[in-house]
């Protein structure tokens, strides 16, 4: 009984060190766009990047916790490359994709913990993926307003502080990152 108990426990351990590379993943690419939007002066767009990087942060911690209550060693690496030097419409063509897929690897993860007797992390997972989704609607709202309205849109942003990125807040709970 007992070993079955921890098989059960490392397959959760397991999908929860995926998720935690993902959001490792996450965390230094939506950075690294924070810091090219700052550069090229969108900072109303380099503020929402970062403060969904913290909301990237909170989540790879989340795991790591719950990763650390199941007996296990959260994962430090990243999957995946950070890309670089992506002009603005890539930006959010790109995130959009990782978004969808996150929200996707996190709904098989979610269905294995549930699979394993786990609740508690399947309800960590149902959290997140609500905010993934936050996530996703606003890189689809930004990239269809570049779409649709191309450099106006863009003119209409360039020159915007950054300074809402300046605390530690996230983007989806507007609270202090924990």
């Amino acid at each position: 009984m007992a070993e079955n108990r921890e098989n059960r426990k490392a397959k959760v351990v397991e999908v929860l060190n995926k998720a935690r590379a993902m959001e490792l993943h996450a965390i230094h690419q939506y950075m690294n766009q924070h810091y090219s939007l700052d550069d090229m002066d969108y900072g109303e767009l380099a503020a929402n990047m970062k403060l969904i990087a913290i909301d990237e942060m909170r989540h790879a911690e989340n795991f790591a916790e719950r990763i650390k209550e199941l007996g296990g060693e959260p994962t430090t690496q990243k999957e995946g490359k950070v890309v670089t030097g992506q002009d603005v419409p890539a930006i959010y063509e790109s995130d959009v994709d990782q978004e969808d897929a996150t929200i996707e690897a996190y709904s098989q993860y979610l269905t294995v913990c549930k699979e394993q007797g786990d609740i508690v992390s399947a309800r960590l997972f149902e959290r997140i993926i609500e905010e993934e989704q936050a996530h996703l609607t606003y890189y689809e709202n930004i990239g269809s307003h570049i779409a649709k309205l191309g450099d106006t849109y863009l003119a209409k942003i360039a020159g915007t502080p950054s300074t809402t990125g300046t605390a530690s807040k996230g983007f989806v709970t507007g609270t202090p990152a924990a």
